[in-house]
């Protein structure tokens, strides 16, 4: 795929009717031959429009006028280049764990929860998060994580967990304000409640901090893993982070998962796991995958607000 391929991919199937403001400049990018030579000089896994754009948001530039965008990208190439090799995209989408949350829920509990791809931790908190399925409301406080859920019951209790923790590359500090600056530049220009949502989550996660761990998720993970509690459910789990792993170490992980105690919940994209007779999914748009142990259960959207399970 192409870098103006991968632009229109995610124009049409990740921002159409979610952000107009990301949808017009990635159909502008992928048009613009300056640009895309510009893009063309990084790693092909740091071309990726989410980290274009949460850059030059982060770094103060203009994302309301495709123009205006270029203009400064070009200006400031120097800047944004330096920021696109040295941050990742770290979407800590608490809004994910209303997807996650029926299966979650109906597993031996109590919980001990290990996550890979972690960022700052934010989607171990399962079990203190509120919940909105249509009329359905579960828990009380805030985040409310709102999902649009067809194909089985809302739960009815949230999971108990006892022990958590988050392993990553670059694990990211909800209690350092430049952290939390990063992730609020990923957050979509319009979204202003998953703005709120992310400083709700991050005070829930600052309140009790997890054990988060700088290591890989291949070479690291067993030693993590073999820390958490007897008696305690292992559930090692991962949501949108497989994508930034090349293949080899993807197969890896998948073969070292399924030596582990306990449970695998992942919610990637359909070729990230390649799983195989997966139903159509609801419609064009880009979903996720939700397997539990390697079995495809459900397609979900990106943030979590939509989850459709199969037949």
């Amino acid at each position: 795929m192409t870098t103006a391929d991968r632009y229109v991919e995610f124009a049409t199937r990740e921002a159409h009717g979610v952000s107009p403001a990301y949808e017009r400049l990635a159909h502008a990018i992928a048009h613009d031959d300056e640009l895309l030579a510009l893009l063309d000089t990084l790693p092909s896994a740091t071309r990726q429009p989410q980290l274009l754009l949460g850059v030059v948001r982060w770094l103060g530039g203009p994302i309301d006028d495709p123009a205006a965008f270029r203009a400064h990208t070009v200006a400031h190439w120097a800047s944004v280049r330096a920021a696109m090799l040295t941050r990742a995209v770290q979407t800590n989408e608490a809004g994910r764990c209303a997807a996650l949350l029926p299966v979650l829920a109906a597993l031996p509990q109590p919980l001990a929860l290990l996550e890979v791809g972690a960022s700052a931790d934010l989607c171990l908190y399962p079990d203190r998060y509120a919940y909105r399925y249509g009329d359905h409301l579960l828990g009380a406080g805030d985040p409310v994580l709102d999902c649009a859920l067809t194909g089985t019951e809302p739960p009815t209790t949230r999971p108990e967990v006892v022990w958590r923790a988050g392993l990553d590359l670059n694990p990211l500090d909800v209690t350092d304000p430049a952290d939390v600056g990063w992730l609020d530049a990923l957050i979509w220009p319009e979204h202003t409640h998953r703005r709120a949502r992310l400083r709700a989550a991050a005070a829930v996660a600052a309140a009790d901090p997890p054990e988060l761990v700088r290591g890989d998720l291949v070479d690291d993970l067993p030693a993590l893993a073999a820390r958490a509690p007897a008696g305690a459910t292992l559930v090692v789990l991962h949501t949108s982070v497989l994508y930034q792993v090349p293949p080899p170490r993807r197969a890896a992980f998948v073969a070292l998962v399924g030596t582990l105690p306990g449970h695998w919940v992942a919610n990637e994209a359909a070729e990230v796991l390649g799983h195989p007779r997966l139903p159509p999914p609801p419609d064009g748009a880009l979903y996720n995958v939700l397997g539990l142990d390697g079995t495809a259960l459900a397609w979900t959207r990106s943030h979590g607000q939509e989850a459709h399970w199969f037949g």
